[in-house]
């Protein structure tokens, strides 16, 4: 007769100690596709900056494009920041342990470079 151990294994058990995890243990994946559209809308507009630098067009227009690029950018990785911490952060924290510690430690690193950009 074989019995079967009941696990307390959560997603977080999943996770390798860089944050690399597979996609799906991540909790921004269900606004993928909201992702990929801005970051295709960013990719876009960098290229039109490229053309006007090409087209030699006023440094001031440039300048303000560049100005709205990066404010997207931004706004993509506070979105991915705010998923982190909903998600992966608070899934740790209830969790506790190493696990909990080393989100935490992630998040704030994450906060740090964020604000220094």
């Amino acid at each position: 007769m074989t019995t079967t151990t009941p696990t307390t294994e959560t997603h977080l058990d999943t996770y390798p100690a860089g944050g690399d995890g597979d996609a799906s243990d991540h909790g921004y994946i269900s606004d993928k596709t909201k992702y990929r559209n801005r970051l295709r809308r960013l990719e876009g507009q960098i290229r039109g900056i490229d053309r006007m630098v090409d087209e030699d067009r006023y440094c001031i227009d440039i300048l303000t494009q560049i100005s709205a690029a990066t404010r997207a950018l931004e706004n993509v990785a506070l979105g991915l920041l705010d998923d982190h911490l909903k998600h992966c952060v608070l899934d740790a924290a209830v969790a506790g342990g190493p696990v909990s510690e080393q989100r935490l430690g992630e998040a704030s690193e994450a906060i740090a470079r964020l604000v220094r950009s």
